[in-house]
């Protein structure tokens, strides 16, 4: 995958529940260390949009769908475990 590629990230939180705020959190984190000025993150709260929740297909909060680059992917839960998250939405770590 090409270093300048644009990540697009979509977020589906439950208001400020505990597990929104830290999927969110660990998914910023990330998103600096290994992805400075190439991604977007667009936070859903499927209480104030239902209709876009549903579009989705979100059953479970949190849940982060990765919108491109391609393969489109989705990871439900915390994302604390970011050795495998990273794995699993193909963000290789930052070459030190």
């Amino acid at each position: 995958m090409a270093k300048s590629a644009r990540f697009k990230f979509r977020l589906y939180v439950a208001d400020d529940s505990q597990n929104s705020a830290q999927a969110l959190a660990n998914l910023n984190a990330m998103c600096e260390q290994h992805l400075a000025g190439r991604y977007e993150i667009d936070v859903v709260d499927v209480f104030l949009e239902p209709a876009r929740a549903m579009a989705d297909d979100i059953r479970m909060t949190p849940t982060l769908i990765k919108l491109s680059p391609a393969p489109v992917q989705r990871i439900i839960g915390t994302l604390d475990q970011l050795e495998r998250v990273q794995q699993i939405l193909n963000v290789a770590p930052r070459a030190a």
